[in-house]
């Protein structure tokens, strides 16, 4: 019998091809590997993914094949490349909304909360994100609270701030994935 909280979960963590933030990425991933999760990356392009402190990851999946059904969370990687790859893809949009139908968690760090707005998914919820003038206008116009915190957790919808909140963030994704939350969507 295994002690570990996230034993036969899988979460599927989306990645920009370029600028991903390193450690939003890695510290989350850390702590669902130790949690006993399955964990897939994914980006929106093929090929090596860069990120903006010299990470080097070969995602397992393109966004466009993944399936909503194949996981138990969606966790959205921040950094610099969000905005031009990740805040208009509607393949992740599509995803986010499908993981939410099914009452599964969606998630998102740093400026990666404004793709979870453009897909729809914030609207009604209080939510955080890496706060630049456009990304603070993304959430308000997809209708959610910007609030202003290192994690925020509203149901199952979890946004975090930036590097500094990374591993916290992950702490709370993996809390959402074992426990069952009312929503208030």
């Amino acid at each position: 019998m295994t002690d570990k909280k996230l034993s036969g979960k899988r979460v599927l963590m989306v990645i920009a091809p370029n600028q991903f933030r390193d450690e939003e990425l890695i510290e989350p991933k850390k702590v669902f590997l130790e949690e006993g999760a399955e964990v897939t990356v994914a980006a929106c392009k093929p090929g090596e993914a860069k990120g903006m402190l010299g990470a080097s990851v070969k995602p397992d999946l393109l966004v466009c094949d993944a399936k909503a059904e194949n996981f138990d969370a969606l966790v959205v990687v921040g950094g610099m490349g969000s905005p031009t790859y990740l805040w208009g893809d509607d393949d992740l949009h599509n995803l986010a909304q499908s993981l939410e139908r099914e009452n599964k968690v969606v998630a998102a760090i740093c400026l990666s909360g404004a793709a979870l707005a453009n897909a729809g998914v914030l609207r009604g919820r209080r939510a955080t994100v890496y706060a630049t003038p456009d990304s603070v206008k993304a959430l308000e116009a997809g209708g959610a609270e910007y609030v202003q915190e290192h994690v925020v957790q509203d149901g199952l919808i979890i946004t975090a701030d930036g590097p500094d909140a990374a591993r916290d963030f992950g702490l709370a994704v993996a809390k959402a994935m074992t426990s069952t939350v009312v929503t208030t969507k």
